[in-house]
């Protein structure tokens, strides 16, 4: 179970490290737009649709990673104050009953969706549009995935906490 869990932590660390990158790359984008829109005031259909093409693959494809440190949101009213084997249950019955099946879900109602977009290589449906329609799309279905997979993840963790009775190693790389 300890491999899985680390194979699993690996994958979304990585994932999460590369796409921290991008949330750079898209301020740059934004500060450009404003200043083109405001100054010159020029505008470009590419241009936007980039804009929320990455905040869109930023978001989906970095929820895995999000779980996996716990910067989610939760209500912490009665979680915070529960004992560490308490909270380790409260983590187990969420994982199964509220993040599993909405997980499956958005696999399975994105899946036809995403696949005649990426078969189609589908593009923007606006006069100077991006050609990328199907990359974002695509990134439902994975960032739920990845998402999934640390769930599965964090549902192991958490029985072997129970088991153990030993805190996970903060540092999987």
């Amino acid at each position: 179970m300890k491999a899985i869990i680390q194979l699993i932590s690996s994958l979304n660390e990585r994932v999460g490290k590369f796409i921290s990158g991008l949330n750079i790359l898209l301020v740059v984008l934004i500060c450009i737009d404003v200043i083109v829109r405001y100054i010159f005031k020029q505008s470009s259909t590419a241009f936007y649709e980039l804009e929320w093409h990455l905040f869109s693959f930023i978001f989906l494809m970095s929820a895995g990673w999000a779980l996996r440190h716990e910067k989610h949101v939760r209500v912490d009213i009665l979680y915070s104050k529960a004992s560490p084997r308490v909270q380790a249950i409260i983590d187990i019955i969420g994982v199964l009953f509220l993040l599993m099946p909405f997980c499956i879900v958005i696999v399975l109602t994105a899946f036809p969706y995403t696949k005649v977009a990426f078969e189609s290589m589908e593009a923007s449906p606006d006069t100077g549009g991006l050609p990328f329609r199907w990359i974002v799309k695509s990134s439902i279905v994975l960032g739920a995935g990845l998402l999934m997979l640390q769930g599965v993840a964090m549902l192991l963790e958490k029985i072997l906490f129970l088991i153990e009775g030993k805190e996970r190693a903060e540092n999987v790389a």
